[in-house]
């Protein structure tokens, strides 16, 4: 088996990789438009109701329609992963990752293609459609081989006369609920490491991006996933996602959305209904609103420029984007006025266009939400860049910065989930850290300092999952960075890392008198 190591980014600086999307791009148009089905069992179901995926950054280009789940036809997709587990949990794990690997290798054969779907479908600039697709494979990869390691389970003591071992077995159905934020990554993610520790999957991918997930399942399908084992059941969360979590068939919930969402989930699994005779594990990975950290010992380029790459990367739609960054008062006005330089010297707009650091919001509802956020934050602060949208064509929102804004306020406080980050000044490093505490969130944050004692000071008092020191604070990689946050960032489910397989299975202790 050949060691793990994260497939590498795409430089688009060299012609070749240039062409080579742009390739990818001209085959995603040649599939525009079309119709998708559900897939259940391996069946292909066409509905009458039709979830319309649009391009943001171009309303009026359809990406796919993709048949709807009823509730009826998620019952029938219920029983189809239910029977199926009876056979897939005896499959071999070799066989079960061996189709990971497989999956990796069509994903990296298709690599360009991809990106340039979530270009189109999810307005991803090329350099993080890229890197959506490589997690993606990475996730496939590092998950296989997890599985490898844990098929034998773990040593446990034996006495004389008497041998013991301990495995795990998997659970049963799981309800994948994926985001559109990272519709390729955590969608096919979540769904193998449920997948490849036995289980069977009921895909219920965001509405926004279904299309992605659709021809993901189709590979899976060509690795050699036998039918039935996921199922492809886009919906409503009101008509099927309520309807999944609350079955009393359902096992496991894994979750990646917002905090109103996750919370929602959290309390209806809780509930045993009639029938259920089990208690429902949940993995949820919700909210973030992540701070950077600037000390008066840092370097205020980097530091500059780590605001600003985490804060409009993606137009700041991850859960790990910087949304507010507290810099101690001896360097503000510096950093400042170097943010405000480099955010303006950003271009947005149609995220085909190479040159466009950033691109459009994801629909209507967000930029409703995220031009209402930058009108309280003109209240709260100073706009110092950005504040303007435009939603004629797309959903673009300029890249914006929120300056001598209070700790406690809204735009410091509240989840934004667009390209807006607000700006505070702190007295000390102290207070700083005090600072990046005071949210209900811990998932991502950053501290740029060249002082030891502060980066020792913040990896034991900085409550975040995941802690990062002169860089930014997105972008952790499978393996590396094992991903997830406490409080309402969710239940700190380390995707990615050495122990999110378990999540999927439960321990079984033997023990054989000789």
């Amino acid at each position: 088996m050949i060691p793990y190591k994260h497939e590498p980014f795409t430089d688009f600086s060299i012609e070749e990789n240039k062409q080579a999307f742009l390739e990818g791009l001209k085959t995603v148009e040649g599939y525009l438009g079309q119709d998708y089905p559900l897939i259940i069992g391996g069946e292909r179901i066409m509905t009458e109701e039709k979830l319309v995926s649009t391009n943001p950054a171009n309303k009026a280009e359809v990406i796919g329609s993709v048949s709807k789940a009823s509730r009826e036809l998620a019952e029938k997709a219920m029983n189809v992963a239910d029977e199926t587990f009876n056979t897939w949990k005896k499959v071999k794990p070799e066989q079960r990752a061996d189709v990971l690997f497989k999956a990796a290798a069509i994903v990296r054969r298709r690599k360009h293609e991809f990106s340039a779907l979530l270009t189109k479908e999810a307005g991803k600039p090329w350099n993080e459609a890229d890197a959506d697709t490589a997690e993606a494979i990475d996730f496939l990869e590092y998950y296989g081989r997890q599985m490898l390691k844990l098929k034998d389970g773990l040593p446990v003591e034996s006495r004389p006369g008497e041998f013991n071992r301990f495995n795990y077995i998997p659970l049963g159905v799981g309800v994948v609920i994926s985001p559109w934020n990272f519709a390729f990554a955590i969608m096919a993610g979540t769904t193998v490491a449920a997948l490849v520790t036995g289980n069977t999957v009921l895909l219920k991918p965001a509405s926004t991006t279904p299309v992605v997930a659709y021809k993901f399942i189709e590979v899976l399908e060509e690795a050699g996933m036998p039918a039935g084992v996921v199922n492809f059941i886009p919906g409503s969360g009101a008509e099927v996602g309520d309807y999944l979590v609350d079955h009393s068939r359902t096992r496991f919930i894994s979750f990646t959305g917002s905090r109103e969402v996750g919370t929602r989930i959290y309390e209806r699994a809780a509930v045993v209904n009639e029938g259920q005779i089990w208690l429902k594990r949940v993995i949820a990975e919700m909210g973030g609103k992540d701070t950077i950290v600037v000390d008066n010992e840092a370097d205020l380029e980097l530091a500059a420029q780590s605001i600003v790459k985490s804060a409009f990367g993606f137009s700041g739609q991850k859960c790990s984007a910087c949304s507010r960054a507290v810099i101690h008062e001896d360097v503000y006005d510096q950093v400042v006025a170097r943010v405000e330089e480099l955010t303006k010297e950003l271009t947005y707009g149609d995220p085909t266009d190479q040159n466009n650091f950033a691109g459009p919001v994801i629909d209507q509802a967000s930029y409703d939400k995220v031009m209402s956020y930058i009108e309280i934050g003109k209240e709260e602060g100073r706009l110092i860049a950005g504040g303007t949208g435009d939603d004629s064509t797309g959903y673009f929102v300029a890249p914006t910065v929120i300056a001598d804004v209070d700790p406690k306020a809204r735009v410091m406080q509240e989840e934004i989930f667009g390209p807006v980050v607000a700006l505070t000044k702190a007295k000390s490093f102290d207070e700083a850290i005090a600072i990046a505490n005071n949210t209900d969130y811990g998932l991502t944050g950053a501290v740029i300092t060249n002082n030891r004692d502060h980066i020792e000071q913040a990896r034991e008092d900085f409550h975040v999952g995941n802690l990062y020191f002169n860089r930014n604070c997105t972008g952790a990689i499978v393996g590396y960075q094992p991903f997830g946050g406490f409080n309402m960032s969710g239940t700190d489910s380390k995707a990615g890392g050495p122990d999110y397989l378990q999540l999927h299975m439960q321990g079984k202790t033997t023990s054989e008198m000789l």
